[in-house]
């Protein structure tokens, strides 16, 4: 009675055909998680030698890889699932005769398919870009730091067009040498349509062969002041000091004036003293000699500060004190900065003179009353 069963035909097909591709579909969903963990370990073999810090890089490729490798393996498996099953025709051949969902179905998987090993193998690139991305971190030179990104998203690009190559000729049965040589015919007008990308593609070139700044510099260029984070083929992102991200066309941060403020060799501080009309000279002369004397023998000024009594302002006598101080560090500068501020309000202080602050003074002048008023009053 079970043969007879199994034997039973359906639609060109018996129930023993039907239970076998249910139960290739039913292993392949159940083991396509463990196979592709299998598989990346293998693909993780391959580049090992690049690794160096073994489990951590290996668990990382399995969560970049599992996704589109479960993807991938389940439509493996519902091709052999399918082989099992018996056609009229043989799905395998489409002609121009087949019905319309013959064709749709079959064209369907063929994408589904490309785009799958595309996805893998795009995952496996950011893989290696991680990988020498931990070894740039470790070289002194930023040049690599800003290539490695670079490298892997042009890869990615040429990747992704080759995958869309092969899917219009195996799919769409384009004759995809001839498409490419009458790009040749049609490649002026295509530059013109993609003007600005490659600008900004050769702006990219630019940067890398001319050096203008580098990953991690603090520049300021169009009104945006920030440090690089990331210099790709076609922009490059800034992360500006209020923290937020902004995306530059690469083509725009060489066009304009660029200022790579982590080049400097000194930062500048220039301030005014205000002090109170009530200083005398003899005092004025006193704070500036002491505080000339103090910025010249810091251990983190140049010899190029200056401090000069310069002008009388609207409610202070004004002292300009302009010095440099030798670091490029933010947090090291601003600490410097506070401890020469308190040392010249220390000087200031002993030496008698007082911190002016914006103040006015009002003169009330009485008149004297008109004597034919008080004539008037008098005879009354």
């Amino acid at each position: 009675m079970n043969r007879e069963f199994l034997n039973y035909t359906f639609l060109g097909n018996t129930v023993s055909n039907y239970l076998i591709f249910t139960g290739i579909l039913l292993l392949g969903y159940i083991f396509k998680t463990v196979l592709s963990k299998l598989l990346s370990r293998f693909m993780f073999r391959l580049v090992g030698k690049l690794s160096k810090n073994g489990e951590e890089d290996e668990k990382a490729l399995k969560r970049l890889l599992v996704q589109p490798l479960e993807v991938l393996l389940f439509l493996i498996m519902l091709f052999f699932a399918f082989q099992v099953l018996k056609y009229p025709l043989d799905p395998s051949e489409v002609r121009e005769t087949d019905p319309m969902l013959k064709v749709v179905v079959r064209r369907l998987y063929q994408i589904f398919v490309i785009v799958a090993t595309n996805w893998v193998l795009l995952r496996f690139i950011d893989f290696i870009g991680l990988l020498f991305s931990r070894r740039a971190e470790k070289t002194k030179s930023k040049l690599d730091d800003q290539l490695v990104p670079f490298f892997k998203d042009f890869i990615k690009v040429l990747v992704s067009i080759f995958a869309f190559l092969v899917m219009l000729g195996s799919v769409f049965a384009v004759d995809v040498t001839g498409l490419v040589a009458g790009l040749g015919v049609g490649g002026l007008a295509l530059a013109f349509a993609a003007k600005e990308s490659l600008e900004n593609l050769l702006a990219s070139f630019t940067i890398f062969l001319d050096k203008p700044f580098a990953v991690g510099d603090l520049v300021e260029a169009g009104g945006i002041t920030g440090s690089i984070e990331k210099i790709g083929f076609r922009s490059t992102r800034i992360r500006t000091l209020e923290k937020t991200f902004v995306t530059v066309p690469n083509k725009s941060m060489i066009d304009k004036p660029l200022n790579n403020l982590t080049l400097r060799t000194f930062r500048r501080v220039s301030i005014d003293i205000n002090l109170t009309y009530n200083t005398t000279s003899a005092q004025i002369k006193a704070i500036v000699a002491e505080l000339q004397d103090f910025i010249d023998q810091h251990p983190r000024t140049n010899q190029d500060g200056r401090i000069k009594f310069h002008q009388l302002g609207a409610h202070s006598k004004d002292v300009m004190v302009l010095y440099f101080v030798d670091t490029t560090d933010f947090n090291e500068f601003i600490d410097i900065r506070e401890e020469i501020t308190y040392k010249i309000v220390e000087i200031v202080e002993r030496n008698g003179g007082e911190f002016a602050f914006p103040t006015s003074t009002v003169y009330l002048q009485q008149s004297e009353p008109d004597a034919s008023i008080i004539q008037t009053q008098d005879q009354k």
